[in-house]
C-alpha cells in the first residue's frame, strides 16, 4: 500500500486552520460578560488554621466554616501549601461532583486569573487580609504579610485588625472603596 503525501501548501492551509480554531478556543474575554461570570472568579477566601490553608470560592460555604470550623464537602492536597501546609478547598454541593473546573482550585494553581473585580479575604494569625487582586493575595500567601497596606486596627466583625492590600497605584490613599466592600460583605455598618 503506498501513502499519497499532500502538497505543502495543503498542509499549510491544514495546519492554519487548526491553530486557528485553537486560539479562539483559548481566548476568553472574546465570550458574552453572562458566560464570563460563570468562571466564578470573582472572589476567593482563605483561612489559615491548625497548620492547613482553607480556600473557598463561595461566599456561603466561606461563612459556615467561619461558624462551625469544617467543610461539608472539601477536596484535601497535603503538603501542597507554600510552607509545606494541607490545603483544604472547601467545596459546594455542586462542586463536589466536579473532577475538574473547580474555580478555588483552578485560582490556586495559576489556571484562572482573578475577575478585574477581584474580592479576597484572607485570615491569618488573628487578622483578616482584604485584596483587590488574585495576584496581591497569591504574594501575601507565599510570603506571610502584604508589603503596601492600610491597617486598620479592631476594625473587623469581632474586633480583629483588618489589612488592605494596596499597590504602587494607590499606597498614598485610605481605600475607602475597598473599606466599604469589606463591611458589605460582612454585614458590618
Amino acid at each position: 500500500m503506498k501513502l499519497k503525501t499532500l502538497p505543502i501548501a495543503t498542509s499549510l492551509v491544514a495546519l492554519t486552520l487548526l491553530t486557528a480554531c485553537g486560539e479562539m478556543v483559548k481566548k476568553d474575554e472574546t465570550q458574552p460578560a453572562a458566560e464570563r461570570v460563570s468562571l466564578n472568579n470573582e472572589d476567593l477566601y482563605e483561612v489559615h488554621h491548625d497548620g492547613r490553608i482553607y480556600i473557598f470560592d463561595d461566599r456561603a460555604v466561606y461563612e459556615s466554616f467561619l461558624q462551625v470550623g469544617e467543610t461539608t464537602f472539601r477536596n484535601v492536597h497535603i503538603g501542597e501549601g507554600p510552607k509545606g501546609e494541607t490545603i483544604v478547598f472547601g467545596l459546594t454541593n455542586e462542586d463536589k461532583k466536579k473532577v475538574s473546573g473547580i474555580a478555588s482550585i483552578d485560582m490556586y494553581k495559576g489556571q484562572l486569573k482573578g475577575a478585574d473585580d477581584f474580592y479576597g479575604e484572607m485570615r491569618m494569625d488573628g487578622r483578616i487580609y482584604v485584596f483587590g487582586s488574585l495576584m496581591e493575595m497569591n504574594e501575601a500567601r507565599t510570603v506571610g504579610e502584604v508589603p503596601l497596606r492600610y491597617t486598620d486596627i479592631g476594625s473587623g466583625p469581632k474586633g480583629e485588625t483588618v489589612v488592605y492590600a494596596l499597590n504602587s497605584s494607590n499606597k498614598k490613599m485610605k481605600p475607602e472603596a475597598m473599606i466599604e466592600l469589606f463591611h458589605k460583605m460582612n454585614n458590618m455598618k
